[in-house]
């Protein structure tokens, strides 16, 4: 076998272990196209004594959706919790078919999530906004366990911004606005999750899922930074007039602008706001959070 034919041969073979299972988690009989899969494995995949070519390719197809099935609930029990396994369970499918893995990676299943959700709330209804909100925490979480740190700036560099100045918040850094308490709800599912008894099977005929019921996060408009400290990630809350110079910082404002953009509309009386400030400054010196834009953020 020359390299081109080898080269289709895996192409066939990807496709038929990606091919989405049925809703009852058996491989598909036929394709998109009504083909005969029985006939596309009979032609790349030999029978042995005990299964046909059919059952052995389905083997494989059926593990890696298992894989694809249990790390995207892994890394979303918080919207689980919050529309329940049943509701879940038909969204992870549907999203899953709309935006199947192409990374070598299953860290980034869930890029397009919080996009996909607001384009589908029909999948997440009455609970639309505090999913989103719960979904867009996760993907923020796993951004900040791995995202990359940038030298900070130093407190010379600090003493040398003038309002023409261009900051940037640390990769790892991710700011999230939501409409209920996501986080407290989230570090609750995942304390339950850690206390709870896991139990493993190499019975390739079942996908297990532990039944959640539906628990919506309680109400309260909060503003957070999802960050990274020795290789955990942490929620810190912070006022709004924080958050939107964070959200200013990492929308390539220069300093000028992002300060005005953090009290719009704030109640902190002009008297006040310079203090503010420094203390913001001071928190995000120490925390390490700030450092200089890439080439390419510069305009």
């Amino acid at each position: 076998m020359n390299a081109p034919e080898l080269h289709a041969l895996q192409r066939r073979m990807a496709a038929a272990v990606m091919r989405p299972l049925t809703r009852d988690e058996q491989m598909r009989r036929r394709d998109e196209k009504n083909r005969s899969i029985a006939d596309e494995a009979d032609n790349f995949i030999k029978p042995n004594d005990r299964l046909s070519s059919f059952e052995r390719l389905e083997i494989y197809n059926r593990q890696y959706w298992f894989r694809i099935f249990s790390s995207f609930e892994e890394d979303f029990p918080g919207l689980k919790s919050i529309v329940g396994s049943k509701r879940f369970d038909r969204l992870m499918r549907a999203y899953l078919h709309a935006h199947p893995s192409r990374s070598f990676t299953l860290r980034n299943l869930g890029s397009s999530l919080v996009s996909w959700l607001r384009e589908n709330p029909e999948y997440t209804k009455p609970e639309t906004d505090a999913a989103i909100a719960m979904a867009a925490l996760e993907w923020a979480h796993i951004e900040a366990f791995d995202n990359e740190q940038r030298p900070a700036i130093t407190a010379e560099e600090a003493s040398e911004l003038d309002d023409t100045s261009r900051l940037a918040l640390q990769p790892y850094v991710r700011l999230v606005e939501a409409p209920c308490a996501v986080d407290d709800a989230l570090l609750a599912v995942r304390d339950a999750s850690n206390g709870a008894v896991t139990q493993a099977s190499n019975a390739v005929s079942i996908h297990l899922v532990r039944r959640t019921r539906s628990r919506k996060p309680a109400p309260g408009h909060i503003y957070l930074a999802v960050h990274r400290h020795e290789n955990s990630v942490y929620y810190k809350r912070l006022g709004r007039e924080d958050y939107l110079l964070l959200l200013a910082f990492q929308n390539n404002a220069p300093l000028g602008q992002a300060i005005e953009a953090a009290f719009t509309g704030s109640d902190i009386a002009e008297s006040d706001r310079p203090a503010h400030i420094q203390s913001a400054f001071h928190f995000l010196m120490q925390m390490g959070w700030l450092c200089k834009p890439e080439a390419t953020e510069t305009r």
